[in-house]
């Protein structure tokens, strides 16, 4: 009886190993640029499984950007925390990430470039349903994602977190192939009332499935445990909220099982 009790105790071990997330860095190319993003998904998994880019803050590709592809690994899926400045090149001030944010946004047709490489890396991989990928972004990911749905990027769904809204180039009808879904912060002094009018103006005139939800009290960057410290060391209106970032991942969590019927 204590054999069979600890060769059971050394099979859950293992099982439990072998369902580790497996994350690693990696590198594609656009028009002769490196971009250093990081893949995560679950080895032990059999089969091909929806894959999801995760676009980071202003801030650039960082730990918090692969955080979430693993926390997407874990669920299931394959995830590419996405780089879009290249080199993964990163911010430590926020002149610094404007600088690096404004560069990428100002032209959009580059970062479409640029986001429709991450794109192909991911569909590449083994573990990869090619014909299932969503998207999701945060700040300056979060207004990327959802330009991207604006150029009908072949998307499945779209999620942007405290992310900017504006845009150049509105979605027109029937062009918008993704679900959109926008978390955002009621309080954040970034995102205009008139901006979220604007906003749910131009999703509804183009015909997009979207929602948009506003959380009571959360300020920008809701969703990411450091903004407290970045907003004491630099004096800007961030502050993570426990509650909004949960309600709000497990909303995510929710749509994408009902795009792939998990």
């Amino acid at each position: 009886m204590k054999n069979i009790l600890i060769i059971g105790c050394l099979l859950c071990f293992s099982s439990a190993v072998m369902a580790e997330v497996v994350g690693k860095q990696v590198e594609y190319q656009s028009d002769g640029t490196t971009f250093k993003g990081y893949l995560a998904f679950d080895d032990a998994l059999e089969g091909q499984r929806p894959g999801v880019l995760v676009v980071h803050e202003w801030w650039g590709h960082n730990d918090y950007a692969r955080k979430r592809a693993e926390m997407l690994a874990a669920e299931g899926y394959t995830a590419l925390a996405v780089d879009m400045y290249g080199e993964g090149k990163q911010a430590s001030h926020p002149e610094d990430a404007g600088r690096f944010a404004g560069e990428v946004k100002k032209n959009m047709d580059l970062a479409t470039k640029r986001f429709l490489a991450a794109d192909s890396f991911l569909k590449s991989h083994a573990s990869v349903q090619p014909t299932d990928i969503s998207a999701i972004g945060y700040c300056f990911g979060g207004g990327i994602v959802l330009e991207m749905a604006r150029r009908g990027v072949d998307l499945d769904l779209v999620a942007s977190f405290h992310g900017s809204l504006g845009t150049e180039q509105p979605a027109k009808a029937n062009t918008v192939k993704a679900r959109v879904l926008v978390y955002n912060g009621a309080d954040d002094p970034f995102v205009k009332a008139e901006q979220i009018d604007a906003f749910k103006a131009e999703m509804s005139l183009a015909k997009v499935d979207f929602s948009f939800v506003d959380y009571p009290g959360a300020k920008h960057s809701f969703t990411n445990p450091a903004a407290d410290q970045f907003g004491k060391q630099f004096n800007l209106p961030l502050a993570y909220d426990k509650q909004a970032d949960e309600k709000s991942w497990q909303s995510l969590l929710k749509a994408l099982s009902s795009v792939y019927k998990n």
